[in-house]
């Protein structure tokens, strides 16, 4: 999941202050809030998405829109997103997407239907692909000395890493006690005495040069993924399903616009993405295999926090302590990496990792509709989370491994941005297969005299497994990927993307 690790851009800052900012660790702290709360609201909505859905009457098949909205919004917009802060003022960015982020988790707050809080949702995630990058190009530029910098990196990270767990948390005490809307509008004040406390402590800067801005390539990307996702949502809804007219139709036009991308920008001459940077072997297997991770473990949280509160009943607080072995896990995972890299080729270290997670997602195939937590659902999540710790902390340092310095910033942006869409399209796709295996199911088992709930709850585990195994396939195919791909080893790694991979 995103959450894990930093989701900013760190754009090269080339222009550090020769004096050390006096205001520097107030600064930091007014940084760490941002991030813990765009960190929070990635896994805060999970425990929230069935009571939203129950009370806004959002359909089975629409319901994933709730986290691939943002996620798609954010991972689009994020490379663009660095740029604009780079040259317009990283402070006023950082403000700017503050305040944005705070109006639109109001607006979500206050959803009426599903609309309001899909459109909502999007505008979270723009406004976060600004506060993002600002953010820790900020912490680049306040902490000149190497040692502050590395402290300022590790709270960074800790509170990336740390994020998930507080926003489960959060999220099940919220929803349980107070309302579902509540995950969205504790928001609003945190974000808004960030704001202000910024305004004090954060000093400006910004970089020079080429200030021109790729608005076509964020247009035809952003566009192009949206209308994937919209693909995959009416196969789940159409009579036709993948045949239907509007999926196939949708599918085109998601091809047309994505094709349309790569040849501009091949040809423009200040591309949102350079394509030299993906084109290096490791830093593309990186690249590949994030996107394909992010799509299995997103919907994996999706599916478990249906099945927590549906199937086996939990209240939304259990549901959240019921996720945190895994956040537990990332943690332990990540500290263990770190001190392996300089000693085990990166490529061992990502195969090991991919193992792991593939068989805990395989081993959640297993549940039905009454399984213990204790002896098959733990075993699983601590089996993904060690697995991803690995992963994650590797793949974030095989994606700086011998870029130049100027891309840099881009090279580092495009491994949040490859999770955040891997994440929104997989959950898309899983999601339509869910909502098809349940109908199919239905339509084979439907029994007279048969209670209509224990026939729902069996059908959706039919469709839980039918998506566990799609998301452990996704995962398997990137350990694949990477262990055909990567050839990198210890000693090429770079340090940068060490201290970024929190």
């Amino acid at each position: 999941m995103a959450s894990t690790e930093s989701q900013a851009t760190a754009a090269p800052a080339a222009e550090l202050p020769a004096a050390a900012d006096p205001r520097r660790w107030w600064a930091l702290v007014v940084i760490a809030i941002a991030q813990l709360m765009v960190v929070l609201d990635a896994s805060i909505v999970n425990i929230a998405l069935p009571s939203a859905q129950t009370d806004l009457g959002i359909s089975d098949a629409n319901r994933q829109w709730v986290v691939t909205a943002y996620a798609l919004a954010f991972g689009g917009l994020l490379l663009l997103g660095g740029r604009i802060a780079d040259f317009t003022g990283r402070k006023r960015i950082f403000i700017i997407g503050l305040l944005g982020f705070a109006g639109a988790s109001a607006l979500g707050g206050a959803a009426v239907n599903e609309a309001m809080l899909f459109g909502a949702r999007a505008l979270q995630g723009l406004f976060a692909a600004l506060l993002a990058p600002a953010a820790l190009s900020l912490l680049q530029v306040s902490f000149t000395d190497a040692k502050e910098r590395a402290r300022a990196f590790g709270v960074y990270g800790a509170i990336s890493g740390g994020g998930a767990a507080i926003g489960l948390i959060l999220g099940g005490v919220l929803t349980e006690y107070v309302s579902w809307r509540w995950c969205l509008y504790v928001n609003v004040p945190i974000a808004i005495l960030a704001a202000v406390a910024a305004i004090g402590t954060i000093r400006e800067s910004r970089a020079h040069g080429d200030t021109r801005y790729d608005i076509p390539g964020a247009v035809m990307v952003s566009g192009g993924l949206a209308a994937l996702v919209y693909g995959f949502t009416q196969a789940a809804e159409a009579e036709d399903g993948w045949r239907s007219t509007s999926t196939v139709t949708w599918l085109v036009a998601a091809a047309v616009l994505l094709i349309g991308f790569v040849i501009w920008e091949q040809r423009t001459h200040h591309p949102l993405l350079p394509l030299r940077v993906v084109l290096d072997r490791n830093r593309g297997a990186a690249y590949a295999s994030s996107l394909l991770i992010g799509a299995g473990l997103f919907a994996m949280f999706l599916f478990l926090a249906y099945y927590f509160q549906q199937n086996l009943g939990y209240s939304a607080v259990k549901s959240g302590f019921a996720f945190l072995p895994f956040s537990a896990g990332i943690i332990v995972a990540a500290t263990v990496a770190s001190s392996l890299m300089p000693r085990i080729d990166p490529r061992v270290l990502l195969v090991v990792g991919g193992v792991l997670a593939t068989a805990g997602l395989a081993l959640l195939t297993r549940i039905e509709t009454d399984s213990s937590w204790l002896t098959l659902i733990l075993p699983a999540e601590v089996l993904i989370s060690l697995g991803m710790g690995l992963f994650f902390v590797v793949s974030s340092s095989l994606a700086l491994t011998r870029v130049e310095e100027h891309d840099a910033g881009v090279a580092s942006a495009m491994l949040n941005t490859s999770q955040q869409i891997g994440g929104a399209l997989g959950t898309a796709l899983l999601n339509t297969f869910f909502a098809s295996a349940v109908t199919s199911w239905l339509a084979d088992n439907a029994t007279a005299g048969a209670s209509p709930q224990a026939l729902a709850g069996e059908a959706a585990v039919h469709g839980y497994h039918v998506a566990f195994w799609a998301g452990s396939g996704f995962i398997a195919l990137a350990t694949l990927l990477v262990l055909f791909m990567v050839n990198a080893r210890s000693k090429d790694l770079s340090s940068e993307g060490m201290v970024h991979a929190g």
